[in-house]
């Protein structure tokens, strides 16, 4: 499932990426590089290391980037070609791992029921526990829907680590999220607001001054697609504005928006998209959760045909995330 967290035999730590993969093996992003490889990845490394057993671990400074998907891409291709698949789906390489590459899986909401059975808790241990006990008796949902995350779920977290947790499902991410602001009304909690896309998501904040941020995953039976069930063509790049029309996916990765009231912001595409169904779908996770039904976004990305591979069924798509832009966003109006 998105966001379940995996160690390779070869010592990388990649997340799964959303919930179509192929039979053999998931698509996932690269979040931790041992330090024996840190060289063949050229890109900026935070200068905080983290340790697993006894394997010292870098980072990128930033995840995200289409420059940095590409450096990984090919230092893969360099040196570890097993990490990459083409997909014909999509007709492009992404980065995956096969499964018999992969070595131990940590699931959010597993590694939630290992740390509340451990023995003895740490500070940021029991810190992250009391929290999770807060939301869960004010949302009134089940801690069977919550899983932990980060570097505490892989037990390599230290003192400065920030905590990181997961609700399942739909319903159940929304009562967290009212329950949350009641939580910040009453002075339990606050948001961190740095920015717009935080001011809007309000997925980070503080607990007790340490920082906490959370997200959300889909449910087994939420999940209703399959992988080569679609194919997908990119068409044009586009820059437009519009009014979601539906927020009920916008919490997931991907981030699916229903959308209406199209209106371009320049002639790239040819097509009128306000007669046509579309959606805007985001693979960042930044553009999670920015906006609710009625209120309107600014977009870009890259305009694509989704047609059915079982059937004559098709529509449109603008996707922010392709790899191949920094110039790709979902903005709150």
């Amino acid at each position: 499932m998105d966001g379940d967290t995996f160690v390779t035999k070869d010592g990388f730590i990649l997340n799964t990426f959303g919930y179509e993969h192929p039979d053999d093996r998931v698509f996932a992003f690269l979040k931790y590089i041992p330090a024996k490889f840190k060289e063949l990845f050229n890109v900026e490394m935070l200068e905080r290391t983290w340790k697993f057993g006894e394997n010292q671990l870098f980072r990128a400074e930033k995840l995200y980037t289409a420059k940095n998907y590409q450096t990984f891409i090919e230092a893969f291709r360099k040196n570890f070609p097993d990490y990459l698949y083409y997909c014909p789906f999509r007709n492009k390489e992404l980065i995956t791992a096969p499964f018999d590459l992969i070595e131990r899986v940590f699931v959010p909401k597993d590694r939630l029921v290992w740390l509340e059975n451990l023995p003895k808790h740490d500070k940021l241990q029991k810190m992250a526990l009391d929290l999770i006990h807060l939301v869960s008796k004010e949302s009134n949902v089940s801690l069977s829907d919550f899983g932990v995350h980060g570097s505490i779920a892989l037990n390599m977290h230290a003192p400065e680590s920030d905590i990181d947790f997961v609700i399942y499902g739909t319903d159940n991410f929304r009562l967290v999220e009212e329950a949350i602001a009641r939580l910040v009304n009453t002075g339990k909690l606050s948001y961190i607001v740095g920015n717009r896309l935080e001011a809007a998501r309000k997925f980070q904040g503080k607990y007790q001054g340490k920082i906490f941020m959370y997200n959300a995953t889909r449910k087994l039976e939420e999940v209703k697609t399959k992988y080569g069930a679609y194919r997908y063509m990119p068409l044009d790049t586009v820059r437009f504005e519009c009014t979601v029309c539906d927020d009920t996916e916008t919490m997931y990765r991907p981030a699916t928006y229903k959308i209406s009231g199209y209106k371009p912001q320049d002639q790239l595409s040819e097509l009128d998209l306000d007669k046509i169904p579309i959606q805007v779908v985001s693979n960042i996770g930044c553009y999670r959760n920015i906006a609710r039904a009625g209120s309107e976004i600014k977009v870009a990305g890259k305009l694509e045909r989704v047609e059915s591979t079982n059937s004559s069924e098709a529509y449109y798509q603008v996707v922010v995330g392709t790899a191949t832009s920094e110039e790709e966003y979902i903005w709150p109006i």
